[in-house]
């Protein structure tokens, strides 16, 4: 691959292995590269392979300055092109990556210094502590980065107060439907206007002992290890839970939106790389191209979330009873249990010329396109940021995690989205879509998600918050080794 210059910061970033995760970490290390760091890219062996099958051998060659690099996280092989089980993936990446990373970090620190560079800090996902210990045990700086929201990281920070407290374990599953989820959660710094069933969704549990609770209960508390922590957010946008934090912690980065951080950064310098672990349609954009502006609800729930076929079929039926346009995100694993999904022949007869159904998109492309009036979303945080960078209200159906919080944020705080229940009934879809697109509360919430785009195009410009803190992130986590 050529030789490079051996005096360049050498950062290596790893990212917990699902799309939501992969993609801010990606953009992350662009920035980086175009502010001159040498970058190698952990993938775990899964999500490299599929990356492969996704985009081409190609994709992971990577350029002289920008490698791929790749460890197991300890699972069975497999081929299937969906993401791995989380609550397995959580418990294997904890317990399985430490000793592969470290020894990555040894190889790469063994090779030649005109083809890599000595590594000099790392940037680990919020939920792979590993790299904190990894980092501590080689004398290499390291950084966390939460992927999430801000709001849900003091959520998950205080699951062990939840346990103090005696508000879980839940004894039975009736706490699902008997109204002990609106009880206000008001003792949470930070965090204002919200309930039980607005935290992190694995704290809906009978056993502290469970996965997924203890998992991100203790990831996020780890992240209290590191020397600093980065948030994909802006400080306007989730003021009082970022002072909340500060308040506990001596340093962190708010740096986002990262689509807008990175749009000075012309893509055809990274042409050769993507972190997309789907391949994506090129006719989503030439579909919207033909429709007129504000017409179309563009409907995607992500990389992760899963319903019922019965959920999938009122979602299809509400879409089609809007009568509005729509471009339908569909992966063939988003109905749990299969690999395919199937509708009747009816339903494409009604939609014929106003519906499109595709297996993935460029997200940020199509939010930006002035034909999209509204964003049907599970609120991953992603997307969140990708429509405040673009100024598209949303429809929100929350599946799991931090989503339930960003749902709630969305709906009470920053006024641009309306929730659809968790049932999911036709006539409330079609309802909602015909709000958003036709009436005064779609309006005004349109409105005001123009409002935050401005206030985050600002964070992002020179001279604006993110744009600060993120040339302090540099100058004093990552070029400092005192610092860190």
């Amino acid at each position: 691959m050529g030789s490079v210059d051996s005096s360049k910061p050498h950062v290596v970033c790893v990212p917990y292995p699902s799309q939501g995760h992969v993609n801010p970490m990606m953009q992350l290390a662009k920035l980086l590269h175009s502010r001159g760091f040498h970058v190698t890219f952990v993938n775990t062996e899964f999500n490299h392979n599929r990356l492969i099958r996704s985009r081409g051998a190609d994709s992971v060659k990577g350029l002289p300055d920008f490698r791929f690099e790749a460890i197991p996280e300890g699972l069975p092989p497999s081929d299937r092109d969906a993401t791995q089980d989380v609550p397995a993936l959580c418990d294997s990446t904890r317990k399985n990556c430490l000793a592969p990373f470290k020894e990555l970090l040894l190889k790469l620190n063994s090779l030649a210094p005109e083809k890599v560079p000595p590594v000099t800090c790392i940037i680990s996902d919020g939920v792979m502590s590993f790299a904190i210990k990894a980092g501590e045990e080689l004398g290499i700086p390291e950084v966390q980065f939460w992927t999430a929201s801000a709001c849900s990281f003091m959520g998950y920070l205080h699951f062990d107060e939840l346990i103090n407290r005696g508000i879980i374990p839940f004894k039975d599953e009736s706490f699902m439907e008997d109204g002990t989820l609106d009880t206000p959660a008001d003792w949470i710094p930070g965090m204002k206007n919200v309930r039980l069933k607005d935290l992190p969704s694995f704290m809906r549990t009978m056993s502290c002992d469970e996965t997924m609770f203890d998992f991100l209960g203790s990831e996020a508390r780890n992240c209290l290890k590191s020397p600093a922590i980065i948030f994909n957010t802006f400080d306007e946008f989730e003021h009082e839970a970022l002072q909340a934090i500060s308040a506990m912690f001596r340093t962190i980065y708010t740096i986002g939106p990262l689509p807008l951080l990175g749009r000075r950064v012309p893509e055809s310098n990274f042409n050769s790389l993507s972190s997309s672990l789907w391949k994506e349609d090129p006719k989503c954009l030439e579909w919207l191209d033909k429709r007129e502006t504000n017409s179309v609800v563009y409907v995607n729930y992500g990389s992760i979330t899963t319903m019922t076929d019965q959920h999938f079929k009122e979602f299809a039926w509400g879409l089609a009873k809007s009568k509005h346009y729509f471009l339908w995100i569909v992966r063939p694993d988003v109905v749990e249990g299969n690999d395919s999904v199937s509708l009747p022949e009816e339903f494409f007869e009604e939609i014929k010329d106003r519906g499109l159904l595709a297996n993935w998109c460029p997200q940020q492309k199509v939010l930006e396109h002035p034909s999209v009036a509204v964003f049907l979303s599970h609120c991953g945080w992603n997307s969140m940021m990708e429509t405040v960078s673009t100024g598209v209200p949303v429809i929100c159906w929350p599946f799991f995690a931090d989503q339930q919080t960003n749902c709630r944020y969305a709906c009470v705080n920053w006024e641009f989205g309306m929730e659809v229940n968790n049932g999911v009934k036709r006539d409330e879809v079609a309802g909602l879509v015909k709000e958003m697109i036709e009436g005064d509360k779609g309006m005004k919430m349109r409105a005001k998600a123009l409002e935050w785009k401005k206030k985050a195009v600002e964070s992002t410009d020179v001279g604006g918050s993110s744009y600060i803190n993120f040339d302090k992130l540099i100058k004093e986590a990552l070029l400092s080794g005192d610092k860190c």
